[in-house]
Order: structure tokens, then C-alpha cells, then sequence
């Protein structure tokens, strides 16, 4: 398959809208690594358990898994700038909840859990808009390498995010990060203001059926394909907050800047994947083929880790397997439907990615308990490589 002009790979960043918004999400996402970072190593500090820290990506992320597709609805009948001026005051609020929460001397687990669980509220609708409002944003000619180019934002956050989220809370506290992330999303408003309505590509849009939901016709044997490879992999493998987090804590009893580290290492190599993947000419969900089974081989090799040194030596390359299948994931689901669809197609693709993660943190959490890091990461492997034989099983050649 052809590969895309190298100048043409960035092409969306001469758009200032897109560079705009790709700023407030490094922004917003760094922000979320200092809260993330903190809130799971005050959690592993008050209970020394994988399972209690799997209940703040449960808070966190069960409300997507029952919004997402409210969400999608909306995100298809309100502009997604507006959502997203919202979301970001909202989030700055509940975030300075948690800073609050966290002054206490013994804080309170489930202060924490019900604060969180009200921010993954308002993340179901942020996180459809801000995949929705791509289209408006670059329009359609470059709308696959700006999807795949936006999942770089995530990848950036974590090579700095982490590392700076590790020294924060070492020198300053919890407290502090929580801080630092309200003041993110404040940052993120500003930025999604100076976006301005009247430059923004309209969508077109056809009259909804009363009552009838998403069409049938929407459902193609493709997208399917997509859904469920999304949810399976979102449940079993991608819970790296989660296993890496407690791997390096629990396994190999590093601190708090040698998780920063590790997260830091697995997204440089994340934003080599995103780059790859928005350099592709033609995305197909058949082009899941290869992003899973890069995947799930980067997985299998961290997993056979015996050392901290080791793992952290191979956090690039498992980096640059998220980082590929997250660039190919988003690029072909939004590239499979109709603009009008965009914000239902994605408000999907949000459930299977991040309303899995309650259940796949869940299970994560006690395979940890009993068994230690490196067997989640090697489940994580095998179901990636399952999801690659699923692909090629269930779409003919012809399509990819």
C-alpha cells in the first residue's frame, strides 16, 4: 500500500483551527496524567491493592459506558464546540473537588470514587465532541490524517505528562497535581474559544426518523468489525494505566518517578505509532490487521520483562503499538460512515474504548492481586492477536 508525501502527514497543522485544538488536548490530556498519576499512587499508598485502585478507573469511566451514546445524539444535534466550552468549565470545577478531597490526612476512598465518577460524566460528552468536531474543524479532504494526528495529543501528554506528574507529587503532593489539572482544563476553554464558529466546516446533515434511533444501515459488516475488535481490546489489553502502574509499584517496587518513567517511555514511542498511522494514504478497518498484531506482539514482549530496567527499555515499543492502533482505530471508524453519522459512529466507538474499561479494570485489577503484572500483560497480547485473526477471518481481502 502507497504511503502518503512525508510534508503531507502534517498536512492538518497548517490549519490553525486544528493546531488549536490539538493544543488544548495536550493540554487537557498532560493535566489528566498529573490527576491520574496522583490519584492512583494516594490510592496504592492508603491500601496497598490493585483491585481499590481499579475502582477509581471504574468511577472514572462506567458513566461512559451508560452516556456515550446520549452523547454521540447530541454531539450530532449541538455543535461540538459548544459541548466542549462546557465540558471544560465543568471539569475544571469537579477537578478542584478532588485537590479538596485530597487535603485530608486519611482521605476518603469513596469521596474520591463518587468525585471521579462525576468527572467521567462529563468526560462522556467531552470525549464524543472532541472526535466530532474534527470533521468541522479540517472538513473532509484531511479528515483521516487529522483523526490519526489527534491521537498524537494523547501520546504527547504522556511523554511529558507522566515524568512531570512523578516530580509534582514528590515535591508538592497530590494536592498540587489536582491543582494543575483544573488549571488545564481552564486552559483547554480558552483554546476552544478562540476556535471560531463562522471558520468551522458545516456537517451535512439529514432529517432523523422520530423514534427509530441509529438506521440499521448504519450497522455495515466493517463498522461491526471495528465495534467489536474496539471493545475487546479496550477490555483486555489497554488498561495501561492500570497494569503498568502496578507492574513497576507492586512487581518491581518502583516509586513514584519510575512509573512516570515508564509512562513516559511507552508514549514517545506512542507518538512514532500515531505518525505511522496518519501517513497512511488509505485506512480501512481491514488495516486493523497489522495494528493489532503489532499490538499484541509489543504486549508479549513487555510482558516477558524480568526487570524494571528491561521493561522500561521496551516501553517505546509497546508506545509504538498503541499508538498505531489507536491512529488506525479512529482514522477508519470516522472514515466508514456518513459526516452526519460522525458523532453517533465515534460516541460507539467511545463505549467499546472507554466503557470496557470499568470491567477490563476490574478484571485487571484481580488478575494483578493474584497473579502479578506480567500475566495481565500477556492476556492483553493474546487478545490483540485474536482481534487480528478476527479481522482477517471476517473481512474479505478485497477490502483493505
Amino acid at each position: 500500500m502507497s504511503r502518503a508525501p512525508r510534508a503531507r502527514v502534517f498536512e492538518p497543522f497548517g490549519n490553525g483551527r486544528f493546531s488549536l485544538y490539538f493544543s488544548g488536548q495536550v493540554i487537557s490530556n498532560t493535566g489528566t496524567w498529573f490527576q491520574n498519576l496522583a490519584l492512583s499512587l494516594v490510592i496504592l499508598d492508603a491500601t496497598g491493592s490493585a483491585q481499590a485502585l481499579s475502582g477509581v478507573t471504574i468511577a472514572q469511566f462506567l458513566p461512559l459506558l451508560v452516556l456515550s451514546v446520549p452523547a454521540g445524539r447530541l454531539a450530532d444535534r449541538v455543535r461540538p464546540r459548544t459541548i466542549l466550552l462546557v465540558t471544560s468549565l465543568a471539569s475544571a470545577a469537579v477537578v478542584a473537588g478532588l485537590a479538596l478531597a485530597t487535603t485530608a490526612a486519611e482521605p476518603s476512598i469513596v469521596a474520591i470514587y463518587g468525585l471521579v465518577a462525576a468527572l467521567g460524566t462529563v468526560h462522556a460528552f467531552e470525549r464524543v465532541a472532541a472526535q466530532a468536531i474534527i470533521f468541522e474543524i479540517v472538513g473532509p479532504e484531511s479528515l483521516g490524517r487529522a483523526v490519526s494526528l489527534s491521537t498524537i495529543a494523547l501520546a504527547s501528554a504522556r511523554s511529558i505528562g507522566p515524568g512531570l506528574a512523578g516530580i509534582a507529587f514528590q515535591a508538592l503532593g497530590s494536592t498540587a497535581c489536582m491543582l494543575i489539572n483544573s488549571a488545564s482544563f481552564l486552559l483547554v476553554f480558552a483554546s476552544i474559544v478562540a476556535i471560531r464558529p463562522s471558520r468551522l466546516f458545516p456537517r451535512p446533515r439529514r432529517a432523523d426518523r422520530p423514534g427509530r434511533g441509529i438506521r440499521p444501515a448504519f450497522f455495515t459488516r466493517e463498522l461491526v468489525t471495528l465495534l467489536v475488535v474496539n471493545a475487546l481490546i479496550a477490555l483486555l489489553a489497554l488498561n495501561l494505566m492500570l497494569v503498568l502502574t502496578s507492574t513497576v509499584s507492586l512487581t518491581f517496587a518502583g516509586d513514584a518517578t519510575a512509573v512516570g518513567a515508564t509512562h513516559t517511555l511507552n508514549a514517545l514511542g506512542a507518538i512514532v505509532g500515531g505518525i505511522l498511522a496518519a501517513g497512511r494514504e488509505r485506512v480501512s478497518v481491514r488495516s486493523l490487521i497489522l495494528a493489532c498484531t503489532g499490538l499484541g506482539a509489543a504486549l508479549l514482549l513487555n510482558a516477558a520483562a524480568p526487570t524494571l530496567a528491561i521493561l522500561l527499555a521496551l516501553g517505546p515499543l509497546l508506545g509504538l503499538g498503541v499508538g498505531y492502533y489507536q491512529g488506525i482505530l479512529h482514522a477508519a471508524a470516522q472514515l466508514s460512515v456518513a459526516p452526519d453519522q460522525i458523532g453517533r459512529t465515534m460516541s460507539l466507538v467511545t463505549l467499546g474504548n472507554y466503557g470496557m474499561v470499568p470491567f477490563g479494570a476490574l478484571l485487571m485489577g484481580w488478575v494483578i492481586d493474584a497473579q502479578g503484572g506480567r500475566v495481565a500483560l500477556t492476556i492483553g497480547g493474546l487478545a490483540a492477536l485474536a482481534c487480528a485473526a478476527f479481522v482477517a477471518v471476517r473481512l474479505p481481502r478485497r477490502t483493505g
